[in-house]
């Protein structure tokens, strides 16, 4: 395992980091199974593990906390605020007031006394940007925060908000959370830039696409149980899913002939990248995080990067809901319309 300084805050971190939404009953529910994950990644090599509020509403987090007893000073650990985590409307979004409550319930899940990389899981468009950072650079002059970020934000938000930072002498975000593939290239555009001139670290989810480069993927597949729960991510009657099918079995054989497994090559990709600090990795089990360590080596030839750039061109997502972000402006039509 290697590791690289995230952004300018001089901690280093793994290139690969443990994404711990599967942990509780959103996918595994059995701790003492997720703790032992989470110890496998941590005697991996990996010492950076992301995790939110959000997830299993806290079951996560406590997860964490508990697997990280008696290591704690060892790891880096990054964690979200934003989505309900709660009926009422003031349990959410990025104002002051919900900021500070919900650092104090991460810390007491995660059972530590700060946090490392403090984010914010999406942008608020009811909360101004400096209202944000003016509560975060709280946190982190009372010691309960060493750094902050942002997650799935768009280039125009994060130049906004570094702006808003240095014009009000907020502590700046300084890492951002962006979803990154090889299906979903889009970021390459404007925001693996934007966080580059800023000197942020980039911390990549989704490398495989909720399971599109897992090489288990398959018209079948496609219309089983996994898209039973997943819903359109895997309807095969979506043309830009017949386009990703397509490019995932050229992808494959791309692998194959290179002698390795497309999950190895798909995580490669995203470490090619200058401006990617360190990439997520989740498993709901045991054999499947076992499977994804053994890829931590990989690198990728010029060549193979060229082919991949042959079947999904730089810059091009093929299927824009992948990202899982819709700015306002476009889902709510209240705001198009006078």
């Amino acid at each position: 395992m290697e590791y690289r300084v995230l952004g300018g805050t001089g901690i280093s971190v793994s290139e690969f980091a443990l994404g711990a939404m599967t942990f509780g009953e959103f996918a595994n529910a059995d701790h003492d199974e997720s703790i032992r994950m989470i110890h496998t990644a941590l005697d991996a090599g990996i010492n950076f593990i992301d995790t939110a509020d959000y997830y299993s509403r806290g079951e996560s987090e406590q997860i964490v906390g508990k697997a990280l007893k008696g290591r704690r000073d060892n790891v880096v650990v990054a964690t979200k605020f934003f989505f309900p985590m709660g009926d009422d409307p003031n349990q959410r979004g990025g104002s002051p007031r919900w900021i500070k409550r919900a650092v104090e319930e991460s810390l007491r899940r995660l059972d530590t006394d700060y946090i490392d990389l403090y984010q914010m899981h999406r942008p608020d468009p009811d909360t101004d940007i400096e209202e944000s950072l003016s509560a975060l650079t709280d946190l982190v002059r009372e010691g309960k925060v060493r750094a902050i970020g942002s997650s799935t934000f768009p280039a125009e938000q994060i130049v906004e908000a570094q702006w808003a930072a240095e014009r009000r002498g907020y502590q700046r975000f300084r890492a951002e959370q962006p979803p990154y593939s090889i299906l979903m290239r889009g970021i390459e555009r404007d925001v693996l830039p934007t966080t580059q001139r800023y000197n942020m670290g980039v911390l990549t989810w989704s490398p495989l696409v909720g399971g599109w480069l897992s090489g288990r993927v398959s018209p079948a597949a496609a219309t089983g149980q996994r898209a039973q729960i997943a819903g359109d991510i895997y309807d095969l009657s979506d043309p830009a899913n017949q386009t990703k099918l397509a490019a995932v079995e050229q992808l494959s054989k791309l692998a194959g002939d290179a002698g390795m497994s497309l999950p190895h090559m798909a995580l490669a990709f995203v470490l090619a990248h200058p401006g990617v600090t360190s990439v997520i990795i989740g498993a709901s089990k045991p054999h499947h995080l076992t499977d994804l360590l053994a890829g931590a080596d990989i690198r990728l030839s010029e060549e193979i990067l060229d082919k991949i750039d042959e079947i999904v061109p730089p810059g091009v997502t093929l299927r824009q809901s992948d990202s899982y972000y819709t700015p306002p402006a476009i889902a709510d039509k209240r705001l198009r319309r006078l």
